[in-house]
């Protein structure tokens, strides 16, 4: 039995208690609360700089866009002329540079926001170039890598005493904690219009404490006999969740508490909602929210799935950096725009195939440059033409903003080990 009970590995022990989360609470929250940490948060609100490392340091939060499918830079952040121009055309900015005349919210905030214009990677197939892009690193043999939420929370503690320091939003977590602790999974939002399902409990506050209390009798003989720090995660986490259910920390889950307008300012879709959640979560105090939207695979019709999705993101875009900006949050909210890999600079007419040899990527806030481009591409649009920027590279200065210490290494379970973006360096120039 206890040999047994040793093979469990991390997946096995959180389907485990979810489902006595469900059974025993009337609840469906995962292990992805500060749990053995919560005192690491703690400590950290009442003495944030102690946390931090040697890096910039100004972001407080992150809020990362994924565009999955890969955005064509050409038709969105680096227009272009002669062959490869593609069914758009090109609009000034304020800021000096010019964006696609697809994005013409963007345009009204580019004066705010730092483009980096010289991404490059190798991978240019969906699945591996969306894990690169969500982990900085390229996935090969068994191991699975964190995220940067988790990197955050290993190396600067819970965000918050009772919330999540991750949350992904519009797909699955997939385990985001890579081989970090289970307690740094990123929570789940499949719909941010819904916020977060089966989180009262429908279950009498008696019952509950009657069955908490046999909970921890069956713990207790349990971690007598095998010692395992899961154990004493899992019943943080059920302390966790009772605090969380039991406090107003929820409300930032729900959309409805906002005004119509803002709403719908945002945009009435799931990726627009989904911004608008997570400018919610990072003012209630969550470190790292991805918003995730679909649908930029666009080898045909480019111009149809500009006009569809490209609004779509112009405006929730746009109206995410204005509302940060008016609530004095956008100094300490870093957002960054990210795609799995670019389109080719060849133009047929409909759409484009995948490139990853350059892209655009965007950030604003937490200490980058205002209306600033980073790098460049070609006159095509095909090749990086100056300061080239690694997928590694994005990762390492996205930390960097946030204050990690990028060069201290993490040993894995299996003895091997890692640092942020794989070695990538931060691309200082885009800081103020």
């Amino acid at each position: 039995m206890k040999s047994d009970l040793l093979r469990f590995n991390e997946i096995s022990r959180r389907s485990f208690v979810e489902r006595m989360a469900q059974a025993a609470f009337g609840i469906s929250l995962l292990p992805y609360l500060p749990g053995e940490n919560l005192f690491a948060a703690e400590a950290v609100a009442a003495n944030p700089a102690a946390a931090r490392g040697p890096g910039f340091g100004k972001a407080k939060a992150v809020i990362m866009l994924q565009l999955s499918g890969g955005l064509s830079q050409i038709d969105s952040f680096d227009p272009k002329t002669g062959a490869s121009k593609g069914p758009g055309s090109a609009v000034s900015t304020k800021a000096g540079f010019q964006v696609s005349s697809y994005l013409p919210e963007t345009a009204k905030v580019a004066d705010k926001i730092t483009v980096i214009r010289s991404m490059t990677a190798k991978v240019g197939v969906h699945e591996p170039a969306r894990y690169l892009m969500r982990t900085g690193f390229e996935k090969r043999g068994t191991i699975v890598h964190p995220t940067l939420g988790a990197w955050a929370q290993n190396y600067l503690g819970p965000s918050h005493p009772t919330l999540p320091s991750s949350v992904c939003v519009n797909r699955p977590s997939n385990h985001g904690n890579g081989f970090f602790p289970a307690t740094m999974s990123p929570l789940p939002i499949l719909d941010p219009g819904e916020g977060l399902p089966n989180a009262v409990s429908t279950t009498d506050a008696s019952i509950m404490e009657q069955r908490l209390a046999l909970l921890s009798d069956m713990d207790r003989k349990f971690n007598g006999s095998v010692k395992d720090s899961s154990v004493a995660a899992y019943n943080d986490f059920y302390e966790s969740t009772l605090r969380l259910m039991k406090g107003k920390d929820l409300e930032c889950f729900d959309l409805k508490k906002e005004p119509e307008n803002l709403r719908a300012k945002y945009g009435t879709n799931r990726f627009g909602q989904g911004c608008l959640l997570a400018r919610r979560l990072v003012e209630g105090g969550v470190r790292y929210v991805e918003v995730e939207s679909g649908g930029w695979d666009m080898h045909k019709d480019i111009e149809g799935g500009m006009e569809d999705r490209g609004s779509e993101f112009d405006t929730a875009f746009a109206a995410l950096i204005s509302d940060l900006e008016s609530r004095g949050l956008l100094e300490s909210t870093m957002v960054v725009v990210a795609t799995e890999f670019g389109r080719k600079p060849q133009f047929d007419g409909s759409g484009r195939g995948h490139h990853p040899g350059v892209f655009s990527c965007v950030l604003a806030g937490g200490g980058a440059k205002r209306g600033f481009v980073h790098g460049a591409s070609d006159a095509a649009g095909g090749h990086v033409a100056s300061d080239p920027v690694s997928v590694g590279d994005l990762h390492a200065t996205v930390a960097y903003a946030c204050g990690m210490p990028i060069e201290q290494g993490v040993m894995s379970p299996s003895g091997r080990p890692f640092t942020v973006g794989n070695k990538g360096k931060p691309a200082t120039a885009v800081f103020a």
